[in-house]
């Protein structure tokens, strides 16, 4: 073959391989002494040792350390990376706990400004929907219990799409190949911890191990992940870490790190050079100081003493008192009679904490139970939340309804009295093992009191009254398991016939009718909400859980495929058994897609659901592919960040309501 032909050849070759070399991304920091290619930001430093550290223990800050080149991406063949990182988490001297740990970041970008320097990882913020949300993909080592987020302990790995609501989730652990078992890591040991992280095709790994340990022969968690799909518009994408504090404290460092686009080549780290993690300084205080507080402490503290008991006993039981309270006076407590009802709201009588508040149980004179909600004090908000339990307490009468006795104000403490539920809420027995399983008969009764209650609030009462927050949380169980209705905070009330004028929109995610995007809340809106939970308690799951496959996450579509495949009752609550009627599960399970139907003219009134659900009225034909309900759309929404911003005061707001519910009187 001639010589220029052969010349030809190899250069097309070369040109042939050169795109895919390219393609191929490889790096590793033995320490970070040289900075070259790393990108610092916030809070994130490199000292002089070569410990890379992200956070100090101090409160609110922000690290993101990330390698400045972005990685590229074919996006015609399989995406791949794996990565190996040491850290340490190194909790405050003195200090229990720590602060809210660290995470390894792939983004699109590495400007994280938006990012809360509170439990979001320093990633992500508080988006206009409400819920917390940044354009990432992160693997989380959490020390940090968050039940918002639904994290099962104060030790975890996690897995973050877009949220730090976790699609993957596992307590901190390694596979011991020698004990053939897990064993449990403490984060925040301040001891080296290895990591890796590995993505091929759409499946990622995620495994950790102590330094002295190799590589576990099974990961800690592994995700179906789609990377294209969770970065559709981006072929290149940044790799790094992240941590932030908040008011929870600790030492945030990474020791060593080496990444590859290629899992045979990524390059191992030499674990004997690794930089020492420093333990946490004791904090020395300057002895001329402490010298000069003592004195000043010690020449008055009689003064204030005198001058604190005064305080204390002036202060300790004052309440706050506003004009509009005329009109429900005979129903105040003094706080000093629910100091000590509750035992001075002690943590023997911590019933549980929901949205608005905490709850104790208290014993008043005769021994008369009841549960005191301490309301937190939102702005003109909670107060508008609050005065309108207190609106319903007068008006509202029915035995499927909590019983509110009273309530009380002190200084920026709002307290709401009802009578004890000894078997607590719903939810509760639905979903925690640890409760008795709550027969299908006692279900059944339940959703009848609830339906008749939501009846009464719509046609019976002296005015129409919107719940807007019907879910199992808010059905409290009383001695013979029968459901009450509780919680009428986001109630609204208006004169029948009238119009409900357009309200924020406002409610708990999975419970929301479609039509409340656009402000329009009715009694069709509750029937959309009771439907749901009417769902709910029949399957024994939540109208939305998004750790299940893609086709089970939306209780409302799940039921209805069941449906369609004649297969009702794969979606009935497994711990049921065979112990229901067939005939009265489905009847509840259609009747539940007809409430949560699309179409809101579609929807029973809660006077049609009483009776179809005491078999005094034929259901309707009613199949799943009917207009409404074959296309059902959850709407996931967080009614806080849609609430209009207002700046009424409490004695506004109270008019408000109390004109309006004393006009039928």
């Amino acid at each position: 073959m001639a010589p220029w032909l052969i010349q030809i050849l190899i250069i097309s070759s070369l040109h042939l391989i050169s795109p895919s070399s390219q393609q191929e991304t490889r790096f590793v920091y033995e320490n970070f002494s040289s900075q070259e290619n790393l990108y610092l930001d916030k809070s994130a430093k490199v000292l002089p040792s070569g410990l890379l550290q992200l956070t100090s223990a101090s409160d609110h800050q922000i690290g993101h350390a990330f390698y400045k080149k972005p990685i590229q991406f074919s996006s015609s063949g399989p995406v791949s990376f794996s990565t190996h990182f040491v850290c340490a988490m190194v909790p405050r001297k003195g200090i229990e706990g720590g602060g809210h740990g660290m995470a390894f970041v792939v983004s699109p970008s590495t400007d994280f400004s938006h990012a809360e320097s509170t439990r979001y990882l320093g990633i992500f913020n508080v988006s206009k929907n409400g819920y917390p949300s940044s354009d990432v993909l992160a693997v989380e080592l959490d020390t940090i219990w968050n039940p918002d987020f639904e994290d099962i302990d104060k030790n975890h790995v996690g897995i973050d799409v877009h949220s730090p609501l976790s699609v993957g989730i596992a307590s901190a652990s390694y596979y011991s190949d020698i004990k053939r078992k897990n064993e449990s890591i403490n984060l925040l040991s301040g001891k080296p911890i290895q990591v890796w992280v590995e993505y091929e095709d759409t499946l990622l790994n995620v495994s950790m191990a102590p330094l002295e340990v190799e590589k576990p022969s099974r990961p800690l968690l592994s995700q179906l992940i789609n990377l294209t799909e969770v970065f559709p518009n981006s072929s290149s994408l940044f790799v790094g870490f992240s941590a932030a504090t908040g008011t929870a404290t600790s030492y945030q460092y990474v020791l060593s790190w080496s990444f590859c686009t290629s899992k045979g080549s990524l390059q191992s780290l030499d674990l004997s050079r690794l930089p020492d993690v420093p333990p946490p300084r004791a904090e020395h205080k300057n002895l001329y100081q402490l010298a000069i507080v003592l004195l000043g402490f010690v020449a008055t503290m009689g003064l204030g003493v005198l001058i604190g008991v005064y305080l204390f006993r002036k202060c300790k039981y004052a309440e706050v008192t506003e004009p509009w309270e005329k009109e429900f006076g005979a129903h105040r407590f003094s706080y000093k009679s629910l100091y000590k009802a509750t035992k001075g709201f002690s943590k023997d009588g911590f019933l549980g904490k929901g949205g608005f508040g905490e709850v104790y149980k208290g014993t008043l004179m005769l021994s008369r139970e009841i549960a005191v909600k301490r309301m937190s004090y939102n702005g003109d908000e909670g107060v508008k939340q609050f005065v309108s339990e207190v609106v319903s307490m007068r008006c509202l009468k029915h035995r499927n309804l909590v019983p509110l006795l009273g309530y009380c104000r002190r200084k920026h403490e709002l307290l709401l009295v009802s009578e004890y539920m000894p078997n607590g809420s719903l939810d509760e027995h639905l979903f925690d093992d640890q409760r008795p399983v709550l027969s299908w008969p006692q279900r059944l009764v339940i959703l009848k009191g609830i339906a008749s209650a939501l009846s009464y609030l719509h046609t019976g009462a002296d005015q129409v009254v919107l719940h807007r927050d019907i879910k199992s949380s808010n059905i409290m169980l009383d001695g013979e398991f029968n459901g009450r209705l509780g919680d009428f905070g986001m109630a609204r009330f208006h004169d029948h016939g009238g119009y409900a004028y357009p309200t924020g929109a406002v409610g708990t995610l999975g419970y929301i009718a479609p039509e409340v995007i656009d402000m329009v809340a009715s009694t069709g809106t509750d029937v959309y909400a009771f439907g749901v939970f009417m769902l709910e308690v029949t399957c024994g799951r939540r109208p939305v859980e998004p750790q299940l496959q893609c086709e089970k996450r939306l209780l409302i579509k799940w039921v209805c495929e069941c449906w369609k495949r004649d297969s009702l009752l794969d979606a009935v609550d497994p711990r049921l058994g065979d112990e229901f009627l067939q005939e009265e599960v489905e009847m509840v399970m259609k009747l539940g897609l007809l409430c949560s139907s699309t179409v809101p003219e579609s929807r029973p009134t809660m006077e049609q659901v009483v009776l179809y659900l005491n078999n005094s009225l034929p259901l309707p034909d009613v199949s799943p592919y009917t207009v409404g309900v074959s296309s059902h759309s959850s709407v996931l929404i967080d009614a806080a960040s849609l609430v209009a911003s207002s700046s009424w005061s409490a004695s506004s707001i109270a008019s408000s309501l109390v004109d309006n519910s004393a006009s039928k009187e």
